[in-house]
């Protein structure tokens, strides 16, 4: 079973986005920081990661920039599902690192199969869907 690190600070969404993830065959690591998901992700080598940007301590921005130049494997694919939905958002958390964005409300019955899209579209990443 294939691991994903959810950093997520809000207990709704991490139980929603878990919920969709764990539905579709993966591991659920998670943690609210992201000074913790920098260390996770370090040692849990995940599959790829879910990123929150609005998180206590230092960003979502920032922890994508420091998973991208860590021991982690900088080439793990970020998702950030994010309520940052204003103009220039988008391009500020493609340009910390993170592969693809997502704006929250999501869909739990459509979330997980628009990530892979996004994953194989952004890194060529072939995913096993579970369509």
């Amino acid at each position: 079973m294939k691991k994903v690190l959810v950093i997520e600070d809000n207990k709704d969404n991490l139980q929603l986005i878990s919920y969709a993830l764990a539905r579709s065959g993966y591991e659920v690591v998670s943690t609210g920081t992201g000074e913790e998901g920098v260390k996770l992700a370090i040692k849990e080598k995940p599959f790829f990661i879910i990123m929150d940007i609005n998180l206590p301590g230092i960003d979502g921005l920032e922890t994508t920039r420091r998973l991208r130049n860590s021991e982690a494997d900088g080439k793990i694919p970020i998702i950030a599902i994010t309520s940052y939905a204003m103009a220039g958002d988008a391009d500020r958390v493609l340009a910390a690192g993170c592969n693809a964005y997502f704006e929250k409300p999501i869909d739990p019955l459509t979330i997980v199969d628009n990530i892979h899209k996004a994953i194989r579209e952004n890194t060529g990443l072939r995913i096993q869907d579970s369509e």
